[in-house]
């Protein structure tokens, strides 16, 4: 080979070299990866059909998501209501530690996150994140109140004036999110008016009201830029353009994306009615959820980034009761799979929920039973990324990373503290879990209150075996006094102590009355 040739293929080796240097260089993924957590709202467990052999929706998106990442099987909202179980993702703290202690938020509510509080966007925010949330609030904002009326904020009747041309304060943006977008309470309650980097986007000038069946909303104050049934594509199409301006940034970015649905009003768009073959609006709007997922990871892929971003899917709590449980029963599906009670239930079927953690060509794919609580999500993103925090941060936050094919050296959950909408407590560890009150302690029969005389002639306290039983149908806890005795002593530990992880004491949010936690402490 003469010295001619040999000059020329040097050449063409050191261009080749430059070339693939260059386009390395474009190409270089952040050492971080980019964090997306997408929250359905009251979606439930038999409602993803890779959770549900028998489920007669197909959420394809879903499954993809899943079969390419971990598909948590025993995974649970801090609460079975939404609003709790948001403060406890964002926070890594029980809600019950808050001065809330039963129920949610309204839209006109003050805000529940201490402005002192370190969320997980004001972590990532700190560790180099562009952080961003764009959905469902729901975890109060304090609005420019002009004038109070007689009802407390939290009431769902409440209407106090605002001044709706003046920023809300103590919101996402006060809380580590560098971008925000999104409206305060659920979908069904007022006031509907969006709220971009805590500023409404437009005065509210009509009042709306909707009285469907499935479809209906509180009348109250709405913005003509607010149109109930375009807020899923509108949150969609903000993340979507939110992720094709951050891609390839030199910051890494996390969205925190609360989704509106499947929650009331059950709205899906002309494209999707009809869809699921159900005849029920839900199955259709189940369908739209999954689009979403669809859109965002397409967005993901078309910027060239999905093996750079680490994405999470689950719900804030089990089905709502709105669902139509009867009518979807006569096509063969059951929301809630084979766990007892809905939305709102100590129950299985209140708290359990889909949870996946796909992270392409990073995370390699499977099932894992691993006990999981949402509050889980902040140690495990710092687990992630490497990073500590403050002995007095994510007091309940476990990291579920040695769960995946990652490494890690973090020690895995053991037992969990379920909470339902009236308050009422269960501790579970290991197979077994212990129910601290008599009935669903939510919407489910028998109801607190309302199935008075029924609950009157249950135990006090419900124990189950749930590798034996999931359906939490035969209660043992006669037969384990012992065992409810031990379990009663740990859950209060964990209360009294202000945490459930390892550290120094901490203190719950003061409150004049606690009832829950008085009747735990005298029950047998």
């Amino acid at each position: 080979m003469n010295k001619t040739i040999l000059t020329l293929l040097s050449l063409l080796l050191v261009s080749a070299n430059l070339t693939i240097a260059k386009a390395s260089k474009h190409l270089k993924p952040n050492k971080k990866p980019n964090i997306i957590f997408i929250l359905a709202d009251d979606l439930g467990y038999g409602d993803v059909s890779c959770y549900n052999e028998n489920s007669k929706i197909k959420t394809p998106n879903m499954d993809k998501l899943a079969s390419g990442g971990v598909q948590f099987t025993d995974a649970h909202t801090s609460s079975s209501v939404c609003t709790p179980t948001r403060y406890g993702i964002l926070t890594g703290r029980y809600n019950w530690r808050t001065r809330l202690k039963k129920g949610v938020l309204s839209g006109y509510s003050k805000a529940l996150i201490a402005k002192e509080r370190v969320t997980v966007a004001k972590f990532l925010h700190d560790n180099g994140y562009h952080t961003a949330y764009i959905g469902k609030w729901h975890l109060g904002w304090d609005w420019a109140i002009t004038k109070e009326d007689e009802k407390s904020r939290d009431s769902f009747k409440a209407k106090p004036e605002v001044d709706f041309s003046k920023p809300v304060k103590n919101g996402p943006n006060t809380l580590g999110f560098d971008y925000s977008y999104g409206f305060c309470g659920s979908l069904d309650m007022a006031p509907y008016v969006w709220v971009e980097n805590g500023k409404p986007t437009m005065p509210p000038t009509q009042y709306t009201v909707n009285e469907e069946k499935q479809s209906w909303w509180r009348g109250g104050l709405t913005s003509d830029d607010f149109n109930h049934e375009q807020v899923l594509p509108d949150v969609t199409k903000k993340t979507v353009h939110y992720i094709n301006q951050q891609a390839n940034k030199e910051k890494p970015f996390f969205i925190y994306m609360p989704l509106p649905a499947p929650h009331t009003p059950i709205l899906p768009t002309k494209a999707f009615k009809g869809k699921s073959g159900l005849d029920n609006i839900y199955g259709d709007f189940v369908l739209m959820v999954d689009w979403v997922v669809g859109e965002v990871m397409e967005a993901l892929e078309k910027q060239g980034i999905a093996e750079n971003t680490l994405v999470v899917f689950t719900s804030d709590n089990g089905c709502s009761p709105q669902a139509d449980f009867e009518q979807l029963a006569t096509k063969g599906h059951n929301p809630s799979y084979v766990f007892r009670g809905t939305k709102a239930d100590i129950f299985e079927g209140g708290h359990r929920v889909p949870y996946i953690m796909s992270w392409k060509g990073t995370i390699e794919a499977g099932k894992s039973d691993q006990l999981l609580c949402t509050t889980d999500f902040f140690a495990t993103m710092a687990d992630v990324i490497g990073a500590g925090f403050p002995d007095n941060v994510a007091e309940d936050s476990y990291s579920y990373l040695p769960a995946t094919s990652l490494k890690s050296k973090a020690k895995t959950r053991k037992s969990i503290v379920h909470h339902s909408v009236n308050g009422s407590f269960a501790y579970r560890k290991g197979d077994w879990k212990v129910n601290f009150c008599p009935g669903s302690g939510g919407w489910s029969y028998p109801r607190p209150k309302k199935d008075a005389e029924a609950l009157a002639k249950l135990p006090k306290v419900q124990l189950y075996h749930l590798a034996n039983d999931m359906a939490e149908e035969n209660n043992l806890e006669a037969k384990h006094p012992a065992m409810v005795k031990q379990y009663k002593k740990e859950l209060l530990e964990i209360i009294d102590n202000g945490r459930s992880t390892k550290g120094k004491k901490q203190c719950n949010d003061t409150v004049k009355s606690w009832p829950q936690l008085d009747r735990l402490r005298k029950s047998n």
